[in-house]
């Protein structure tokens, strides 16, 4: 007789519609079984509680870490997520949080810490990654196909600001557009180049339009980032902008045989297009649609359900958000 072995029991800790859509991906892949849901929002749980009619509807995150629980997805505010990150951790959860996973590096690298020592798996919903598109770009860069890179072009314009009030406040969100949008571009470059060494960071944050202060969260920000390996990359991202679109999204990397971009078509957040460039001509390597947004959810459940053990690769969240905390000067 076979043996029976159990699904990974889940829990879903913030229900808004990003983490839905998170939990959708993840139950979709039929590795896990959803336990228990909790949202401040009975709204947000009721909707939840539809793609998983038999999980428990919790009403705080400490009735969840009381739960026998294999792993949580964690989307709530920024500033909840490296304390309620580490607290699962303890409980020997494995943990999918959405980014940013800390609103420092310090706060990342504790993060990290936990998990290295519960030896539980941790991910973060770093989705563009899973895009057809930059999995296309990246076997390029992988298979040298592009040569020696040494430029990086890095673009994330949204038409929109954030509609929760905790995004302007720096102590809960850690910063504006950076953190929110910023923080893509860097795993994007980072990732696709084999998460070199960094060695300069230069960057300009504006508020309105103007300098932001220290207590305000920028909207519009450009950086330079001077990589070990000789790579310079200029970044930049805003809240807002003037665009003529609702967002403009682009990766672009340049080098001595090539180049490859990765940019959303006609203003989209979702549809994305990747070209790879031989001189004056131009050849499309990827087109929509492709449905990319779970992709990182659904990974973290499948590698959940064959290994919870920490992963080394986590230790590459804490390079990304160093460069951040330089970006902002820390």
């Amino acid at each position: 007789m076979s043996e029976i072995i159990r699904k990974p029991r889940v829990g879903f800790l913030g229900t808004g519609w990003i983490g839905r859509h998170r939990m959708e991906a993840a139950l979709a892949t039929g590795m896990i079984e959803a336990t228990a849901l909790c949202d401040p929002s009975p709204e947000c749980a009721a909707e939840a509680s539809k793609l998983a009619p038999d999980a428990k509807v919790l009403l705080s995150f400490e009735a969840m870490l009381d739960e026998d629980l294999d792993g949580i997805v964690i989307a709530t505010p920024s500033a909840l997520h490296a304390q309620q990150s580490i607290a699962a951790l303890k409980r020997g959860f494995a943990v999918f949080c959405q980014k940013p996973l800390g609103r420092d590096a310090a706060e990342a690298e504790a993060v990290v810490r936990a998990a290295q020592t519960a030896d539980r798996l941790l991910s973060v919903d770093f989705s563009y990654r899973f895009t057809e598109g930059a999995q296309a770009i990246s076997r390029l860069v992988r298979g040298g196909d592009l040569g020696q890179v040494f430029a990086a072009d890095l673009v994330f314009h949204n038409a929109y600001g954030p509609d929760k009030l905790w995004f302007y406040d720096k102590a809960q969100s850690g910063g504006g557009c950076v953190m929110d949008l910023g923080v893509h571009l860097v795993d994007l470059l980072l990732w696709l180049l084999d998460f070199p060494d960094v060695a300069d960071v230069s960057s300009t944050l504006l508020a309105g339009g103007a300098p932001a202060s220290a207590d305000s969260v920028e909207d519009f920000a450009t950086a330079q980032i001077t990589l070990a390996n000789g790579v310079v990359a200029r970044l930049a991202c805003s809240w807002r902008l003037q665009a003529g679109q609702e967002a403009v999204i682009e990766a672009s990397l340049y080098g001595t045989d090539g180049g490859a971009s990765l940019h959303n078509v006609g203003g989209s957040f979702y549809d994305f297009e990747a070209r790879r460039f031989k001189g004056t001509s131009s050849e499309t390597l990827v087109s929509p649609p492709d449905a990319w947004g779970g992709r990182a959810a659904a990974d973290w459940a499948e590698r959940l359900a064959q290994d919870r053990s920490f992963d080394p690769a986590a230790e590459r969240l804490v390079d990304v958000a160093k460069v951040l905390d330089r970006i902002y000067g820390n």
